[in-house]
């Protein structure tokens, strides 16, 4: 008998059942927070019963069927409730149909996570009984406990070493916790420092130190903890390293202060832009690199490498090309064979600690976003090197080096993006087809982006003194991703900020806009 049908046969038992810790019942096919509510309580597992949780979508409460003819789109969406960020750390789940004659019925399989507290949200949701409920301090501090024992990732082991004097306690308070943890669930937050750390895995309550992921994030020294815990940048005169150092800076400190320093150099000292002639009376703005991409490929590097290793992560800058490379090849469940399409974390508190602090938009999804941004650009796609033991590279070309065969291109009216590979290099036409698929995602990303901007324009028109938060809130994106939009419509000469961050205003400079 196929796995399948055993799986149907005990999926019919189940239906049977009563509601119970491992079983609920929904009617409903599009209440996310019901869902993702019901995945985080069965992730936490309160009574240790190391039993999985079944969330049955499409059936009422007495097991009876709705007749819901469930679709590809439906159960995209539900997959989608591990790696869109809002439950941390990410669940490990499945999502399947079964047809039966009364109709369809969506079986969301949930497993005991290995390192609670699950939050959904910044809280921590449990099983009691047949119903769900936020746990209280007594109940988070069991699951705390329980993590303990399951300590094998380096991020969450404890720093033997260090105590809270080497943490930088006001960070946590000031920057961090605000925003993992539901605002509701922090006013009435009673407990100390410690236990607070503790539930976000940045302290060990059985050894009384802060873990790894603890110094990193918010450590006053790191690197005398952590020897490799810093990014070396290094600019090259040529195409190799044997060339003359231009330019040279260590990226050092915790990851609180060191990712937004590593934010701002790509954008101020790393991304130029050259004008090219589009005609003789016009020119076109092109760069040497799309600032989001390189963004995206220095945070992977810095949330997936192997900190066990005294090697830095090396950032460098050619004449005609960026390397990015850190210890640690692909983890867990990404393999050559199926990276980028499957991805797994080796720092998962890190990880989520960089989702919080919106640096991490969305799991799984950056480097097939990289590609596209790489494409707009008119940049070749970047390369990736991972078959080296423990070690990980990612190449990318300068869309502006040559510029001479640009302007060639440009003065021909040749398109910057896709089909320079036609005329210069001859492809296939399954090449071709390849390029013109990915146009179209590249315009589909365009759109996108262009009405996010207008949105913040008609916003800021509505409010010009709307702050980051409240704009992030309205445009349904991380507030990152707010200040990116914000920082390209300046540079467009499109916005203009007047005054300082608190008490000044926005200013729309081109009235042209709708």
């Amino acid at each position: 008998m196929s796995e399948t049908i055993l799986y149907k046969k005990r999926v019919l038992q189940l239906l049977k059942d009563l509601e119970s810790e491992q079983i609920e019942r929904t009617i409903s096919t599009v209440d996310t927070n019901k869902f993702a509510q019901a995945v985080c309580a069965f992730s936490n597992d309160l009574h240790n019963t190391s039993l999985n949780g079944y969330l049955f979508i499409g059936a009422h409460d007495n097991g009876k069927l709705t007749g819901l003819k469930a679709t590809d789109k439906q159960l995209q969406s539900l997959g989608g409730l591990r790696s869109d960020g809002n439950i941390l750390p990410q669940p490990i789940m499945s999502v399947k149909s079964f047809s039966f004659d009364e109709g369809d019925v969506i079986v969301i399989e949930v497993q005991p996570s290995p390192f609670p507290p699950v939050r959904y949200k910044g809280k921590t949701w449990i099983r009691v009984g047949a119903r769900k409920a936020v746990a209280n301090e007594m109940e988070e501090r069991r699951l705390i406990e329980r993590r303990s024992a399951n300590i094998s990732m380096f991020d969450i082991r404890p720093c033997m070493e260090a105590s809270l004097e080497d943490m930088d306690l006001d960070l946590f308070r000031d920057k961090y916790i605000k925003n993992a943890i539901d605002v509701e669930v922090l006013k009435n937050d009673k407990r100390e420092i410690k236990e607070q750390l503790a539930a976000l895995r940045f302290y060990n309550t059985r050894f009384k130190c802060p873990t790894n992921a603890g110094i990193l994030m918010f450590g006053k020294n790191p690197e005398y903890f952590i020897p490799g815990g810093y990014v070396q940048f290094v600019r090259f005169e040529g195409k190799s390293v044997a060339g003359n150092i231009l330019n040279e800076k260590k990226f050092t400190g915790n990851l609180m202060g060191l990712l937004p320093r590593i934010d701002a150099f790509i954008d101020d000292a790393l991304i130029t832009q050259h004008p090219v002639p589009v005609s003789t009376l016009k020119e076109k703005t092109a760069k040497n690199y799309p600032n989001w991409a390189i963004r995206e490929l220095m945070m992977n590097a810095i949330m997936h490498r192997d900190y066990e290793s005294n090697a830095a992560i090396k950032f460098y800058q050619y004449k005609d090309r960026l390397e990015i490379s850190n210890a640690g090849g692909l983890y867990g469940k990404a393999r050559p064979e199926n990276f980028p399409n499957e991805n797994d974390y080796r720092n998962p508190t890190l990880a989520e600690a960089m989702k919080v602090l919106g640096y991490v938009n969305r799991f799984n999804r950056g480097i097939s976003r990289v590609q596209e941004e790489m494409e707009g650009n008119g940049n070749p796609q970047a390369t990736f090197q991972y078959n080296k033991p423990g070690a990980f590279s990612v190449t990318v070309i300068d869309a502006l080096f040559g510029v001479g065969v640009y302007k060639k291109m440009l003065d021909n009216n040749i398109s910057l993006v896709g089909e320079e590979t036609e005329k210069i290099g001859g492809k296939t036409e399954k090449t071709r087809g390849k390029t013109e698929k990915t146009r179209g995602k590249t315009e589909k990303t365009r759109g996108k982006t262009e009405k996010t901007r207008e949105k913040i324009i008609q916003l800021i028109k509505v409010n010009n003194t709307i702050t980051t938060p409240e704009l992030a809130s309205k445009t349904n994106i991380t507030e990152k991703g707010v200040e990116y939009h914000l920082g390209k419509l300046k540079s467009d000469k499109i916005l203009m900020r007047v005054g300082a961050a608190k008490g000044g205003h926005w200013q729309i400079i081109n009235q042209e806009i709708n």
